[in-house]
């Protein structure tokens, strides 16, 4: 059956979003948040002024800070708080619900201890329900804006996958399927990594082929990493993949390139975050991946580079300089036998 009624967990930008298309798809929507001072002004004002200041939301869209009563009715639940905060605000409902009513990952982060994809938290959580997840080059200020987009859900689940398209699919937001929900969940959380470099270059005013360089062999490092964990290799020619990575790399919206610029341009980590005001999911994604790569033995020297630069202060020109002394390898990652790289 098509979503009738959905709920948004998270008062952010792009949760605010993924709830205002819901409501004008004629969707019973409820977006639950801390923060009653923003519910309030979605609610009477119809803006979320802290995240989407001059945006005006559909009059029918509800907020709450009754988290309980938010998810009781709901056909489908939008998870999109910070990764950090996935497992807390998940366990404090998850015995509530009925096995029909899906839940839909819109967080593009990693819980460090076991490192586990928010997905894989979901169906820890909530092991009877289906389990999706939302990603793509979609930044939300833009889409707020009605600027043509699209992206991508991901689930095991048919049903689940065809209900999101219908709910969430209008004139200027194009939802396609797929069914590699972890490939399609892995490369949203690591590109945030490659935006935050692509920030020190941009903020060195090297070239256009610099920027290029480091965006392709962003797509074959985080792809050689993803495919190591059981990730398809062609998730990442995708809009989930090398769609994600290009918009998140090149544009000043992104908050991780923003991370970036500001280190580049002389700022501590500490001021940029301050700066931003923001969670910049890149940061704390890139500590638990470079332990996972060392773990694992897998190749990846812009998130050595990138590490460096970020806890032990580092210069960020080493990290493009160090592109042209590694190890060569072949162009198009998986396309050479390896007894031929």
């Amino acid at each position: 059956m098509s979503i009738r009624t959905a709920a948004v967990i998270g008062g952010g930008s792009f949760g605010t979003v993924v709830a205002n298309i819901l409501a004008d798809n004629d969707i019973d929507t409820v977006q639950w948040m801390r923060n009653a001072d923003t519910a309030q002004a979605i609610n009477e004002q119809h803006e979320n002024s802290q995240y989407l200041p001059g945006v005006q939301l559909n009059s029918a869209l509800r907020a709450s800070t009754d988290l309980l009563d938010s998810v009781r009715n709901a056909d489908v639940i939008f998870v999109s708080v910070p990764s950090q905060f996935v497992r807390e605000v998940v366990s404090s409902f998850a015995a509530t619900l009925n096995p029909d009513q899906a839940l839909v990952s819109t967080t593009k982060g990693i819980e460090p201890d076991r490192f586990l994809m928010m997905s894989q938290v979901l169906r820890e959580l909530c092991p009877n329900n289906p389990v999706g997840v939302l990603s793509g080059p979609n930044l939300a200020k833009e889409i707020a804006r009605r600027e043509l987009a699209a992206t991508v859900i991901a689930s095991e689940n048919s049903d689940l996958r065809r209900n999101v398209q219908e709910g969430l699919s209008c004139s200027y937001f194009r939802v396609y399927a797929s069914n590699d929900l972890y490939g399609v969940e892995l490369s949203g959380a690591l590109k945030n990594i490659y935006a935050i470099v692509s920030g020190f270059v941009a903020a060195l005013g090297m070239g256009e082929n610099s920027k290029s360089m480091i965006i392709t062999r962003s797509l074959a490092e985080m792809s050689r990493f993803a495919v190591a964990l059981g990730a398809n290799p062609l998730t990442f020619m995708g809009l989930a993949g090398v769609g994600d990575l290009v918009v998140t790399c090149m544009s000043p919206l992104s908050r991780n390139y923003r991370v970036g610029f500001a280190i580049g341009s002389g700022k501590t980590l500490e001021q940029a975050i301050d700066e931003l005001g923001e969670v910049a999911e890149g940061v704390n994604t890139l500590r638990y991946v470079r332990e996972k790569s060392v773990e694992l033995g897998i190749y990846m020297p812009l998130v050595m580079g990138a590490y460096e630069i970020l806890f032990h202060g580092a210069d960020p020109k080493h990290v493009a300089q160090g592109l042209m002394t590694g190890e060569h390898a072949s162009d198009v990652e998986f396309s050479l036998p390896k007894h031929e790289i």
